[in-house]
């Protein structure tokens, strides 16, 4: 048995609309750190998996939640941290300061 993903989310649950880079579609995707790949913070196919993960890490299925992590990751994440691992590490640690959650687990 594959690993069980804690929350779903689809196309319709994002507040922002994603282009889909159908070239890349087959690709793999962040399921999980060490990951070093690039993030494209404009691509669907990226974006979903990402705040899947994040999503599943900070044990939350809130859309309110999901919808401050697309506010971060699209615009106010600093262009400078583009890896995928750097990604989930920046929208972990700040959306646990802004849930109240001290720290977060290191893996």
């Amino acid at each position: 048995m594959g690993a069980i993903m804690g929350i779903e989310i689809k196309p319709s649950d994002l507040y922002y609309k994603y282009r889909r880079n159908k070239a890349l579609r087959d690709e793999p995707k962040f399921t999980g750190k060490p990951d070093p790949n690039l993030y494209d913070r404009e691509d669907l196919y990226d974006v979903i998996p990402m705040l899947g993960a994040v999503m599943d890490e900070l044990g939350s299925n809130d859309a309110n939640v999901l919808h401050r992590l697309e506010e971060l990751a699209g615009d106010e994440m600093p262009q400078f941290i583009n890896r995928r691992e750097e990604v989930f590490d920046f929208l972990i640690s700040v959306m646990s300061d802004m849930l109240g959650n001290p720290g977060t687990r290191d893996d």
